[in-house]
């Protein structure tokens, strides 16, 4: 599963398990984005990696990859499938992610080569569909997961932060005490140093 994860919320695992169950998964590995080319201002690579973490965490069938995060330069989901396909040669593959990342998958460098690395998994959200998609053809090659709880977005939770507004229910309460204990996304108060996180 690739994201930013800018911090990632109870739609991303939702979504995550969703797909595991429906798809018979044997696990979801979530990859956050080094530098994500396409994306100025995001929080530090390492930060939405221990978030990742913290929200994963109890899910056996979870695991974190600092994949694009140890690559130094701009992050492409294409060298992350190459290098995944080259280590798991045998494996079906299936890259999930939002149906408004599937959008623009058009604009990736290599889609097409993407499409041809891993099945592409859009999870849908209200408000997107995947017209661009059909209209390129590419529908054969993209599987839509209806997950009811994607209306959360990160965009909104950070804004909640900077207005100092509740997120609770939105995010684990591990992430939320981590964003605050750091100072993330114009957090005020929080934490106190010694507590933990």
């Amino acid at each position: 599963m690739g994201g930013t994860f800018d911090p990632i919320h109870l739609g991303h695992l939702v979504t995550a398990e969703q797909a595991r169950v429906d798809l018979g998964l044997d696990e979801v590995l979530f990859i956050p984005a080094g530098q994500p080319w396409q994306k100025d201002g995001t929080t530090p690579a390492e930060h939405r990696y221990v978030m990742t973490v913290l929200a994963t965490a109890a899910n056996p069938a979870f695991r974190v990859s600092r994949a694009e995060i140890d690559r130094p330069g701009p992050t492409y989901t294409v060298e992350t499938l190459r290098r995944l396909r080259a280590r798991l040669p045998d494996a079906h593959l299936c890259f999930i992610t939002g149906a408004d990342a599937i959008r623009s998958i058009l604009t990736w460098k290599d889609a097409e080569e993407c499409l041809q690395l891993a099945d592409f998994v859009a999870a849908s959200r209200p408000g997107h569909d995947l017209g661009a998609l059909e209209a390129e053809g590419f529908t054969d090659q993209v599987r839509v997961l209806d997950v009811p709880a994607l209306a959360i977005s990160s965009t909104d939770i950070r804004e909640r932060f900077k207005a100092d507004r509740s997120v609770s229910y939105l995010i684990p309460a591990e992430v939320e005490q981590y964003a605050r204990k750091h100072g993330l996304y114009g957090t005020v108060g929080g934490l106190e140093a010694d507590e933990p996180c």
